[in-house]
């Protein structure tokens, strides 16, 4: 039976246990403060990112792994017995992660046969695909059908953010088409989305209470969903939002994270997310 193996990279926000439990290696972005630069997940996990950027004085900047991180990746999963290799990564329009792990493919394509997806999406909207292939792949489904589960879930992806803050956004440059908001936007909490791999602006709430219920109320109306993740970054009122959402959604199947440093490092601190799948 050919063996197809998942990788994905650290902005995805899997917990590393739950990665090796799926089997999904995770290539790690890495992450500046000043002159100190760490390996995500390696050298700083979520709740020591959140800890120092509450200290430091100057915005943390993120880097994407170089080609040949992917290489050993995937060179990992051949020697390991693996016929085929599905990479999901961070949507291309974010950051030069996409274009690395192409790169690593080519490079290797006389050693493994390798199928990059760009996600299109972030934080876990990007972990729920790799989830979705390493079940595929655990059933022994081949190469092109277990990149067709990340294909088929994009368009079906939905990720909402209610930002506390738009510095981090506005200054690490990730605001795309939501750039004509920033002048008139500083004194909202303002809910943006992930579309088609882009940060837009959808809501310019001016209380925290709105932003909140309106990522409640994107839930309410594309029911039924499925796969809803709740994704925060050192969020304090991160259970109030979950006792919202459980009015919406069975609590019981809501998963719980907090957002690493790589989409942290954009979002800001308290930002608070959704992320689920329509249904097709």
């Amino acid at each position: 039976m050919a063996l197809v193996r998942v990788v994905t990279d650290s902005a995805s926000d899997l917990a590393p246990e739950l990665a090796a439990r799926r089997g999904i290696h995770v290539v790690p972005l890495t992450i500046r403060f000043g002159a100190e630069e760490f390996v995500d997940q390696i050298d700083l996990t979520p709740a020591e990112f959140w800890a120092r950027s509450s200290t430091s004085s100057t915005l943390p900047q993120t880097a994407a792994p170089a080609p040949g991180a992917f290489e050993v990746a995937f060179r990992q999963a051949a020697a390991e017995g693996a016929s085929g290799v599905v990479c999901v990564t961070l949507s291309a329009a974010l950051s030069a992660t996409f274009g690395s792990a192409e790169i690593a493919a080519r490079t290797l394509e006389d050693t493994v046969e390798v199928r990059v997806v760009d996600s299109k999406s972030a934080s876990m909207g990007q972990g729920m695909m790799a989830l979705a292939c390493a079940e595929a792949a655990a059933a022994g489904k081949g190469l092109d059908d277990v990149a067709g589960v990340a294909i088929d879930l994009i368009p079906r992806t939905r990720v909402y953010a209610a930002l506390d803050t738009l510095e981090n956004l506005v200054k690490g440059g990730r605001v795309g088409r939501a750039q004509g908001m920033i002048g008139s936007m500083l004194a909202f909490k303002p809910v943006i989305a992930v579309r088609d791999g882009e940060v837009v602006d959808v809501a310019k709430p001016r209380t925290r209470t709105r932003s909140l219920q309106h990522l409640v109320d994107r839930v309410s109306e594309s029911a039924p969903v499925e796969n809803v993740a709740v994704m925060h970054g050192d969020a304090s009122d991160v259970d109030h939002f979950i006792d919202l959402l459980g009015e919406v959604h069975p609590r019981n199947s809501i998963a719980v994270g907090q957002i690493g440093a790589i989409i942290g490092t954009h979002g800001g601190p308290r930002v608070m997310a959704v992320m689920f799948h329509a249904s097709p």
